[in-house]
């Protein structure tokens, strides 16, 4: 199975377009348009009854003392864990394309609503919802796609790989309020095939 994209090039800087935020020269940054890219893929494996779709950024610092703080800076050596980017099940088997915002074209303060997504698809819950637990302006659940964010301090630029699973089941067992791990472990020994492709993102103005 192979997967690409219209809005950017597999190992290359995603657009802005994408990202959740983007730099600003006053205040090292300022919201993006978060629309969702567009994906396709082909040499789908015959039996594919639904897609599972992932995208994640496994270049998050694992802890946040230095993030985004003046006169300070996220070294690029520190430790790095998964933050969930994008959590999309169930998208039927026909399906061979995502367009361009079909399942975001904004930011939404608090959150999107979920699970039911476009296509009788589920969204589950992305990182974004513990990242602005204590942040009264922008905490809530937020469900399926919200774009790059990374800190605007941080050394290392991120990469954001998305990972589409062709899958033999229909509806996977997941419900409620579902994340990327419960998908990941939910979709064992359904996976037919799968395949990625990796984008790079920065808000760090020193950075290429």
């Amino acid at each position: 199975m192979k997967l690409n994209s219209n809005s950017f090039t597999d190992g290359q800087k995603i657009p802005g377009e994408f990202a959740f935020a983007v730099p600003d020269a006053t205040h090292h940054v300022r919201l993006g348009k978060n629309r969702n890219p567009h994906l396709a893929w082909s040499d789908v494996p015959e039996g594919v009854k639904s897609f599972a779709l992932i995208c994640l950024d496994p270049d998050t610092p694992c802890k946040g003392d230095d993030v985004n703080q003046e006169n300070r800076s996220v070294p690029a050596d520190l430790p790095r864990v998964d933050f969930f980017h994008w959590v999309l099940v169930d998208l039927p088997g026909k399906f061979r394309e995502v367009s361009v915002g079909k399942f975001s074209d904004e930011v939404t303060p608090r959150g999107k609503a979920g699970p039911i997504a476009p296509y009788g698809s589920r969204r589950g819950i992305n990182d974004f919802t513990a990242w602005f637990a204590n942040d009264n302006d922008m905490r809530g659940e937020y469900f399926g796609y919200d774009g790059p964010c990374p800190p605007w301090n941080d050394e290392l630029v991120h990469r954001y790989i998305f990972t589409l699973y062709a899958l033999d089941v229909e509806r996977l067992p997941l419900e409620g309020h579902f994340n990327g791990p419960a998908v990941l472990a939910a979709i064992q020994g359904h996976i037919l095939a799968q395949a990625s492709l990796t984008g790079t993102y920065t808000l760090n103005p020193n950075l290429p």
